[in-house]
């Protein structure tokens, strides 16, 4: 009977390899790396803030990209019941309402740890969460739609990480080259978040998820996917050399080029080469945003 009560007691806990999974770490790669672009964009040494700087990146990927990763998981438990059931929660190896619960935990120990940063740090971080539950959670679940779901995602992986890092590093709302940048690469990535959605074009058709394969159909959103990356590129190029920096911006065109000749054989198979495109185009983009972080340093 002991042994039972302990068994017992052991199923009603999730498993730590369960959690960790929840929280899915192959994620926080691109917000830690915005994070270390707004770092860098700043000006400042980054040696004799380092801490700061250990602190800002785990706050921007495990914590705040953590927390929106559990988040998720815990409202699409239904849906990853029948698609993807080895998952941490519909396996059961995170039962009952600890999803929700880690969920709701991360989230506050995220806010602590972006008020122990600074007020600029905090509220970037409340914005980010308010983003991380509105693209899951309804009534919003923000996800059901391509065009807000992947701005949300867009801009919570990259330019708000960027934005955070300068403002770490600055102890202030940072000036307006690094906002701009942010923002344009933010919107950049708008198209990144679209090639992942080629791979469940028929889920999200029967889900009623409304991604822009679903809605643009698959060349139509693999035109507008490439565009989206392409076209913030372009206007950041054009910024680096209004301000005086062409060698950065040279970088960046040449970097672009290259995902130019990529995009053409991306956009011949779609479907085919998403991932293709993601695992090889994508570190371009990436880049050319730490390029453009260097460039801009001497505004600070």
């Amino acid at each position: 009977m002991a042994n039972l009560a302990s068994t017992r007691t052991a199923l009603s806990l999730p498993q730590p390899g369960a959690v960790l999974q929840l929280l899915k770490p192959v994620t926080w790669f691109p917000p830690m790396w915005a994070f270390a672009c707004g770092a860098v964009s700043a000006g400042v040494s980054l040696s004799d803030h380092w801490g700061l700087v250990l602190a800002g990146m785990a706050l921007s990927g495990p914590l705040v990209c953590g927390t929106s990763q559990a988040v998720n998981d815990w409202f699409d438990r239904h849906v990853d019941a029948i698609n993807e059931p080895a998952r941490p929660i519909p396996s059961g190896r995170i039962p009952g309402r600890w999803g929700l619960a880690i969920a709701i935990v991360w989230t506050v120990l995220s806010l602590a740890v972006a008020l122990a940063l600074g007020p600029v740090v905090f509220w970037a971080a409340c914005f980010g969460m308010a983003m991380a539950w509105a693209y899951s959670a309804p009534p919003l679940r923000l996800k059901l739609n391509g065009w807000w779901g992947n701005a949300a995602v867009g801009l919570c992986y990259e330019g708000l990480p960027w934005f955070t890092g300068a403002a770490v590093l600055l102890a202030a709302v940072p000036g307006w080259p690094i906002i701009v940048l942010a923002l344009l690469y933010s919107l950049g990535a708008h198209g990144i978040m679209t090639l992942n959605d080629f791979k469940a074009i028929e889920g999200d058709t029967r889900m009623g998820v409304r991604s822009l394969p679903v809605q643009l159909g698959v060349q139509g959103a693999a035109r507008t996917a490439c565009a989206v990356m392409v076209l913030p590129q372009v206007a950041v190029i054009a910024l680096l050399f209004s301000w005086g920096r062409p060698i950065h911006a040279a970088v960046v065109l040449a970097l672009l080029a290259i995902q130019l000749v990529m995009m053409r054989r991306f956009l011949e198979q779609p479907i085919r080469r998403a991932l293709w495109y993601s695992g090889f185009g994508v570190p371009l983009y990436v880049s050319g945003m730490m390029v453009s972080a260097f460039a801009i340093r001497w505004f600070q």
